[in-house]
C-alpha cells in the first residue's frame, strides 16, 4: 500500500512546477484534496468530500482561479447539467473566464481556465486540445490528464484516450503524488482499443500499489468481460470488492459490471446517489435483461423519476439515449415525445456543441431504433441502426457499455420479417464470435438464431 502523500501547499506545487496563483497554502491543499478525491474516485469523508473541499477552498482564496477551474470543470464533466440549464453554474463559468482576463495567471492556468470554458460550450474537442497543451509543457498536471482522459471517453475518442496518456507516462516517477492512479488511467485507454495484456498488467501494477485504486478494478473487469471471462471476473470483483466497494463514486458502475451475478447492488445505490454514471447503467442493465426475456417488473418505474428531469438536457447523446430507454421502459408516452422532440429541434441550432452536430447523423437514428423496438418493428430498427453502428461510438462511453446497442441490432435482426434483414442476425453473431469466442451471451443467440433456422 502507498503511503498518503501529504497535501500541497504553495511551494510543494511550485517545486513541481505547477505554480498555483495564490497566497494560500489552505486554498492549494484543499485543491490537492479535490483533485485527490475526483483521481480515486472517492469523497473522502477525512476531508469533508469533493463539495466540502471546494467550499472551503473558495472560503480561503474566493478569487482563486484554478480553485473556480476545478470546480467548474468537475460540474460540467459530470454531465448531469449545463450552462443552459443551470443559471448558476453558467454564471459561475463567466466569473471564472473574467478572473483569468484580470488577474497574472501562468499560461498552464490561462490554458485550463479556456478549456473548462470550452466545454461548457459542448465542444469537447477543443477543450481537449487545450488540455493536450497544457500535458505537452506540463506532463504531469493531472487536471489537465484526466479532464482530457473523460471528455476523450465523452467523445468515443479511444486511441486519443490511450495515446494522451502514453505521451505523459514516462514522466511520472513514483515519487510524484498520484503517480500510480496514472498506470490505472492508461490501461483502460489500452484496454478500450484492445491492447487487453499490456491493459492487465498495468493495472495489476496499479493495484498492488493501491488496492483501493478502483479505476483499475474496472480495468480488469471490462478485460474479463471483453474476454468472455466470466467466471474470472466474478472471482476477481468478490475478491476485490472490499477494497473498492467504498469508491463512492464508481462503486455503482463496477457493481454493473457484476450485475447479473449482483443485480440488486444497483437500483438502490442509483436512488441514493443519483449520479449520472449510476443512473445510465442502471438503465442499460435493465434493458439488456429486457431483451434477453427477463421480466423486469415495476423497475423502471423505479428509475424514471431519476431520468425524467434529464429529459430535455441533451449534455450526451450517451445519456439521451439511456434516459429514453427508461420513459419507453415505463411507457411514459409524453417523456418519450418531450426528449424526441427536444433533441431534434436542439440539433438544428447546434452551434458549437459537438454532441448536437452528431445528434442528426447519429443520436436521433438510434434513438428512433429504440422507439421502434418498443413499438415491436425490428425490420425498421435495423434499418435505423445497421448503417450507424460504426458511427455509435462517437457518442461516446466505453466498449462494454455501447455493446446494449450492438446487442439491440442482432435482437431486431433475429425476429425480422425480412430475409435480408434476418441474415444480418446471423453475419453479426459470426462477427461477435470471432472477436469474443466463448461469450454466453452469443452462445444464447446462437441457439436462438439456429432455432429460426439461420445458421444453415
Amino acid at each position: 500500500m502507498a503511503a498518503v502523500a501529504p497535501l500541497r501547499d504553495c511551494q510543494a506545487w511550485s517545486d513541481a512546477g505547477l505554480p498555483l496563483s495564490t497566497t494560500s497554502n489552505e486554498a492549494c491543499k484543499l485543491f490537492d484534496a479535490t483533485l485527490t478525491q475526483y483521481v480515486k474516485w472517492t469523497n473522502d469523508k477525512s476531508l469533508g468530500g469533493i463539495e466540502g473541499c471546494l467550499s472551503k477552498l473558495k472560503a480561503a482564496d474566493p478569487t482563486f482561479a484554478m480553485g473556480h477551474a476545478i470546480a467548474n470543470g468537475l460540474v460540467l464533466i459530470g454531465t448531469g447539467t449545463s450552462v443552459k440549464l443551470d443559471k448558476e453554474l453558467d454564471l459561475a463559468v463567466k466569473t471564472m473566464v473574467e478572473m483569468g482576463k484580470t488577474q497574472p495567471l501562468t499560461p498552464r492556468e490561462r490554458l485550463h481556465v479556456s478549456a473548462v470554458e470550452t466545454f461548457s460550450k459542448g465542444n469537447f474537442a477543443k477543450a481537449c486540445e487545450l488540455w493536450e497543451q497544457i500535458l505537452r509543457d506540463h506532463p504531469t498536471d493531472m487536471l489537465a490528464l484526466k479532464f482530457s482522459h473523460d471528455a476523450y471517453f465523452y467523445l468515443g475518442y479511444q486511441e486519443q484516450m490511450r495515446d494522451s496518456v502514453a505521451r505523459i507516462y514516462p514522466f511520472w516517477t513514483p515519487t510524484i503524488p498520484l503517480s500510480s492512479y496514472v498506470k490505472g488511467i492508461y490501461s483502460f485507454g489500452l484496454m478500450e482499443t484492445n491492447f487487453y495484456d499490456q491493459a492487465e498488467k498495468l493495472a495489476k501494477e496499479a493495484l498492488s500499489i493501491n488496492p483501493t485504486d478502483a479505476w483499475s478494478v474496472h480495468t480488469i473487469a471490462h478485460i474479463h468481460e471483453m474476454k468472455a471471462e466470466v467466471q474470472d471476473g466474478l472471482d476477481f470483483m468478490q475478491r476485490s470488492e472490499p477494497h473498492w466497494k467504498d469508491s463512492d463514486m464508481l462503486a455503482c458502475h463496477n457493481y454493473w459490471h457484476w450485475a447479473l451475478y449482483l443485480i440488486e447492488k444497483i437500483l438502490p445505490s442509483l436512488q441514493s446517489s443519483g449520479a449520472m454514471l449510476d443512473v445510465v447503467d442502471s438503465c442499460s442493465m435493465l434493458y439488456r435483461l429486457q431483451m434477453e426475456g427477463v421480466a423486469v417488473g415495476e423497475r423502471w418505474q423505479h428509475i424514471l423519476p431519476v431520468t425524467q428531469k434529464h429529459s430535455r438536457d441533451h449534455v450526451l447523446l450517451f445519456n439521451d439515449a439511456h434516459f429514453l430507454m427508461a420513459s419507453l421502459g415505463a411507457q411514459d408516452l409524453q417523456t418519450t415525445e418531450d426528449l424526441l422532440t427536444s433533441l431534434r429541434e436542439a440539433s438544428e441550432s447546434p452551434e458549437e456543441n459537438c454532441q448536437l452536430h452528431l445528434a442528426r447523423d447519429v443520436g436521433l437514428p438510434l434513438c428512433q431504433a429504440l422507439v421502434e423496438a418498443q413499438n415491436g418493428c425490428p425490420d425498421r430498427v435495423v434499418e435505423l441502426l445497421l448503417p450507424i453502428r460504426y458511427r455509435v461510438v462517437q457518442i461516446g462511453g466505453s466498449n462494454a457499455q455501447r455493446d446494449v446497442f450492438n446487442q439491440l441490432l442482432i435482437h431486431a435482426a433475429l425476429n425480422c420479417t425480412s430475409d435480408s434483414h434476418r441474415n444480418v442476425a446471423r453475419s453479426l453473431l459470426m462477427e461477435r464470435d470471432a472477436l469474443k469466442p466463448n461469450s454466453p451471451l452469443t452462445e444464447r443467440l446462437l441457439r436462438k438464431a439456429a432455432a429460426v433456422h439461420l445458421l444453415q
